[in-house]
């Protein structure tokens, strides 16, 4: 709103005015609010559920070998990230962007969903949501996500294009007209740009309708991956968030440089006009990340719950999505990659071990952060541990910041993909 305020004011020359059309400084503007709103509200959000009884059931305490019990603690903090996210991006970001737009509307469903998993924990059973129910959710944002970028005429990319002059100097340009496009950004490969419709070229004349098809499964598959794998992370005070705030971070170079001519021809990736916007809500996404962190930090005041996991894990497929870099994301999103693996690998090893009588498992614990604070006198003496990695266990938070130094490093990784190929 402020945006188009201002930018009316321009044309009657009134002083400051102009500043409002250059990203940075509504960027940096809408970092400064996020984090402000993200603290102010948050200590009253955390109040306003210890009066009203909002709080987790008791986690079994038998998780801490230190003994720390976390009794009485809130949850739905995933609340106060949406609030400090949505408020500044209304006010600061151009609303009538597409993309700006499927951005706000991933953080409130997504929210909306763990905000039920997280009352019916509360209020009914501490299983929460059917898991069947929230697949489903996850599934209906990517498919109208897919859909919008399919059919929308704002959802669209000037393609990258390599042309060699007199056989010593490469120059990257860009097609001179936007198109709809399926292309996709592989890493470390010199050519790399991967169209969907190239791999369904099998289908003949249909192979651009069947590219959008399997675009559109793409993006659900996506959506529905990070998003677990982000809730999947979201079981150690900070850990969520902090990984989140990088992940982020990193995000938002890709969609500046992404919706930059002169810095998309350099990396030689694909121009997405309007991009920009995603600057602007990644900055007010990692601002209220970072002040949640603030009542999240060990010892944890308040949890986020599925209400922030699940809206966190949407944010970063979505945005991942948009700007054509989703291929990226196992590199990026390791840490949450490998939780997901992990739980995946347990769960089916288990399995083959009790048809077989035996009781296997491939980690001490899954997700993988918990087999790193947990001691060897509390495992089951029966149990078979293949990776029986550490021998002894970290604290906490010690655990928090080395996962955090882990996600710096593959989101440092994920940007330099753009100049090794």
């Amino acid at each position: 709103m402020l945006y188009y305020l201002f930018r009316h004011l321009e044309q009657f020359g009134v002083k400051g005015a102009g500043m409002w059309q250059y990203i940075s400084f509504r960027a940096l503007l809408t970092l400064v609010l996020s984090l402000l709103i993200s603290m102010w509200f948050g200590q009253y959000f955390i109040r306003w559920m210890h009066e009203h009884g909002g709080n987790e059931a008791q986690r079994d305490a038998s998780v801490d070998p230190y003994g720390v019990e976390k009794k009485g603690v809130p949850t739905m903090g995933g609340v106060i990230i949406i609030v400090a996210t949505v408020v500044p991006c209304l006010f600061l970001g151009r609303l009538r962007n597409i993309y700006l737009l499927l951005m706000l509307g991933t953080t409130l469903w997504l929210g909306m969903l763990g905000f039920i998993d997280d009352y019916i924990k509360m209020k009914v059973t501490k299983d929460g949501l059917r898991p069947i129910f929230k697949l489903i959710g996850q599934a209906v944002l990517g498919l109208a996500v897919g859909l919008t970028l399919w059919l929308s005429p704002d959802a669209v990319v000037r393609e990258n294009v390599t042309t060699e002059r007199k056989g010593l100097e490469s120059v990257v340009v860009h097609k001179s007209q936007p198109v709809k496009s399926t292309i996709t950004t592989i890493p470390f490969v010199k050519n790399n740009n991967l169209s969907y419709s190239q791999i369904m070229s099998f289908m003949g004349r249909y192979r651009t309708a069947a590219g959008w098809i399997l675009f559109v499964c793409v993006t659900v598959f996506v959506v529905m991956a990070v998003s677990n794998g982000s809730n999947m992370n979201d079981g150690m005070d900070g850990m969520c968030a902090g990984n989140s705030a990088i992940i982020c971070l990193a995000l938002g170079v890709l969609a500046y440089v992404s919706s930059h001519m002169q810095f998309a021809s350099y990396l030689n990736i694909m121009f997405v006009p309007g991009s920009e916007e995603l600057v602007i809500f990644l900055c007010a996404f990692v601002g209220a990340l970072v002040g949640f962190l603030w009542y999240n930090s060990y010892p944890a005041q308040v949890f986020m719950g599925d209400t922030g996991s699940l809206a966190i894990g949407g944010v970063i497929a979505v945005v991942a999505i948009i700007i054509h870099k989703e291929l990226l994301l196992p590199l990026l999103c390791f840490v949450f990659f490998m939780e997901s693996v992990s739980v995946l690998l347990q769960t089916q090893v288990a399995r083959m071990g009790n048809k077989r009588g035996k009781k296997w498992r491939v980690f001490k614990r899954a997700p993988l952060h918990d087999a790193f604070r947990i001691k060897p006198g509390q495992l089951p003496a029966d149990y078979r541990i293949f990776l029986n990695w550490p021998k002894g266990c970290w604290l906490e938070s010690k655990i928090t910041v080395r996962f955090w130094i882990v996600t710096v490093i593959t989101a440092a990784l994920t940007i330099v993909t753009l100049k090794i190929r």
